[in-house]
């Protein structure tokens, strides 16, 4: 009798194991989820405010399973924890905690705030920020830190993932600036206003830093492998948010900036953010172009899809931020426009996520890399 060959599958985790390889990548799920509402709320026809608040109030709650999670990994699991600082390709996602925070607290201000009142909205976005900010300049010191002193990184390895801990000091740029307002006038909003500029120009510096890094990688050495493909998105997250920045920045400059500053900073937020967004939108098409290239070759799913979503999304916040600003429609219907391609990526990247969930692959532990053969003389398409 012929035996039929059976497919091959992951095997489920085992009891106990389930947590050992939940890696601070997951936060990007987060991350993910909250930009959605966030940036809904920031574009000038604003989606019906029932959903947005769902997705705020899905947000909060997949923060707090995520940070339990992740307790209970450390808890558990602390040699896994400590192999993952130790580890260059996971190290950079633990820059993604602080964001997740700020993300949520950002928008639990412009969405939550129908629900659990402006007070209540202030108090719990003002505890993420303080919180998410602290960590995000620990991360953005830290994490570079042992990749010079503890990581050995390999030449030609440099990664977009290497922005996750350097970019977290701009999300806190960008969303600092809502709270200005509700800051006591005088010398408490300008310290915040202008506090958030210079985590605005750290955050930018370290970007410009490590970008030519990337960029090289990919020209001297080929495409990303397949299932890192989508981290080409990531390049987006800078770019985008420190569009949003300046322009939030110069919002806020009503409540704490005189005379000639104000003046300023509205014309910074426009003659920063224009030529920035551009670059952003050509990267978006360099990284889709990639992605389909990828998705030809056998990519399949995997955390790294998550990657379509945040920088997606202050992308459309950074380009809503320049309709405010110039009043030209084309930026509202760019806007408009990358914003249903935000809503569709979340809506695959959750889906997704929730049926490797379900079976138990995306808590399995990793399988080994295949062996790869040394590259030919000239690179195979």
């Amino acid at each position: 009798m012929t035996t039929l060959a059976q497919p091959r599958t992951t095997p489920l985790p085992r009891t106990g194991e389930t947590l050992r390889h939940f890696g601070p990548n997951w936060y990007a799920t987060v991350m993910g989820t909250a930009i959605v509402a966030a940036a809904g709320a920031a574009l000038p026809t604003r989606p019906p405010e029932g959903v947005l608040r769902v997705v705020w109030a899905l947000s909060a709650l997949v923060l707090l399973g995520v940070l339990a999670a992740r307790a209970g990994h450390w808890a558990r699991h602390r040699d896994q924890g400590v192999r993952h600082l130790a580890d260059p390709a996971v190290a950079p996602f633990y820059g993604c905690l602080a964001m997740a925070l700020l993300a949520v607290g950002g928008a639990t201000l412009s969405v939550g705030s129908g629900v659990i009142g402006q007070g209540a909205a202030v108090a719990a976005d003002g505890v993420l920020w303080v919180t998410g900010t602290v960590l995000g300049l620990a991360t953005a010191a830290g994490i570079p830190y042992l990749m010079v002193t503890r990581h050995r990184i390999e030449a030609g390895s440099a990664s977009p993932a290497w922005l996750l801990p350097v970019v977290a000091p701009m999300v806190s740029a960008a969303l600092g600036p809502a709270l200005v307002q509700h800051l006591p006038a005088g010398q408490w909003r300008e310290a915040m206003l202008l506090g958030c500029y210079a985590l605005f120009g750290m955050s930018l510096l370290l970007t410009l830093l490590i970008l030519p890094a990337v960029f090289s990688r990919l020209i001297h050495h080929g495409p990303l492998p397949l299932a890192m493909t989508p981290a080409m998105f990531l390049v987006l997250g800078p770019l985008g948010q420190s569009t949003t920045a300046v322009g939030n920045l110069a919002d806020a400059a009503h409540y704490a900036a005189v005379g000639p500053y104000r003046s300023a900073m509205a014309s910074f937020a426009v003659l920063y953010g224009v030529p920035v967004l551009g670059f952003a939108l050509i990267w978006l098409v360099l990284a889709t172009a990639m992605v389909v290239r990828a998705a030809r070759h056998g990519m399949g799913f995997s955390m790294t899809w998550w990657s379509f979503t945040f920088p997606i999304g202050t992308c459309v916040t950074g380009a809503a931020g320049l309709s405010r600003h110039t009043g030209l429609h084309a930026f509202t219907w760019l806007a408009v426009g990358l914003y249903g391609l935000l809503v569709a990526a979340w809506a695959i990247a959750s889906a997704r996520t929730l049926a490797g969930l379900v079976s138990g692959r995306l808590l399995a532990a990793p399988r080994p890399a295949p062996v790869v053969p040394a590259p030919a003389t000239a690179r195979t398409r």
